[in-house]
């Protein structure tokens, strides 16, 4: 059994024994399986919305806590029925929102430092790929300036044009950008063009122009484009036809615009409706969670944006609004 299941099986045991222990100073008797209810709806609730298991804040610090906790169950045994059994119930509850605390903020440093591990990776890759073509160059311009000497104009024309091509996907992504948001824009784009997506890029000015720090940018965007290849990519191999991401920004009467389209398989409407509102809702497989979709509203929501998606005739597009006030 894995030790977080252990933990949600010894936590409502000791939110008995407490509860119970209080409810002996009523004037009646409450059963059992009453207190056994209460406890489980209260470990239930805990469980789904704040959704914080047993490995997040690591074994021994979670075991630790667990054997403070035990000797609270001493007084039970030693003392006469009491209300003071409140205290021990309290206190209970307090070392309980210590550990949630304590979870959720290991949990978002644990998130923050593989995200930074993402980004390094991403800037990491898109500066060899600019190294590499900035140190072929010469040799590039080389074999071009040979080949026209000896009148090959066509086969130059041809190599000038596969070598153009290559530096174009690469000043796609990296064009006025800043390095993370670079990265994630490059990884995006060979991601997609691995799997057979045309891959589009239509932006007026670089997308770090946006008044967002980079790590939310780098979320919102990687998001975004990750949701979009995946649905495309189900699309692509569902009906044997080539598709397509688009991903435009722009800048109209004070807003930036952003906008990300792409084809989709059908939808189910109980998704659509809460697609951006709420986690747990995905069109993805059963592994996913669902998570993406609230990280992009929660970050428009952030920076007094506005989204919007259409669904039409198996065509997704999300469009976002931005203020253009750099706070």
């Amino acid at each position: 059994m894995k030790y977080s299941n252990i933990y949600w099986v010894i936590l409502p045991c000791l939110g008995f024994v407490h509860l119970q222990a209080l409810f002996l100073n009523m004037p009646w008797e409450v059963p059992f399986y009453i207190t056994f209810l209460v406890v489980s709806l209260i470990v239930y609730l805990l469980y789904k919305k704040i959704g914080i298991t047993f490995l997040e804040t690591g074994l021994h610090w979670n075991t630790a806590l667990i054997l403070m906790q035990l000797p609270l169950l001493t007084p039970y045994f030693i003392m006469k029925t009491s209300w003071f059994y409140g205290v021990f119930l309290v206190m209970f509850i307090g070392m309980e929102w210590v550990r949630l605390n304590v979870s959720r903020q290991m949990t978002e440093l644990i998130q923050e430092n593989r995200q930074f591990e993402v980004e390094r990776a991403q800037l990491t890759e898109t500066f060899r790929i600019v190294r590499s073509e900035r140190h072929d160059f010469l040799k590039h311009i080389s074999s071009i300036h040979y080949m026209l000497e000896n009148r090959h104009h066509e086969e130059a024309s041809a190599y000038m044009d596969d070598l153009v091509d290559g530096y174009e996907e690469t000043n796609l992504s990296i064009k006025g950008e800043r390095g993370s948001v670079a990265g994630i824009l490059h990884q995006m784009y060979n991601r997609g063009k691995a799997a057979g997506l045309s891959m589009i890029y239509d932006v007026d000015m670089p997308l770090s122009t946006l008044p967002i720090p980079d790590k939310k940018l780098v979320a919102l965007l990687g998001n975004l484009l990750s949701n979009s290849i995946e649905a495309s990519i189900g699309w692509q191999n569902h009906y044997g036809k080539p598709a397509s991401v688009t991903l435009q920004f722009y800048k109209r009467s004070g807003l930036y615009v952003l906008i990300c389209q792409n084809p989709s398989l059908s939808i189910p409407i109980h998704i659509l409706d809460k697609l951006y509102q709420s986690y747990g809702h995905t069109t993805k497989s059963e592994e996913h969670e669902g998570l993406g979709t609230k990280v992009i509203q929660d970050t428009v929501d952030d920076h007094q944006g506005y989204l919007d998606f259409v669904y039409r005739e198996e065509e997704f597009t999300v469009k976002i609004k931005f203020p253009a006030i750099h706070s």
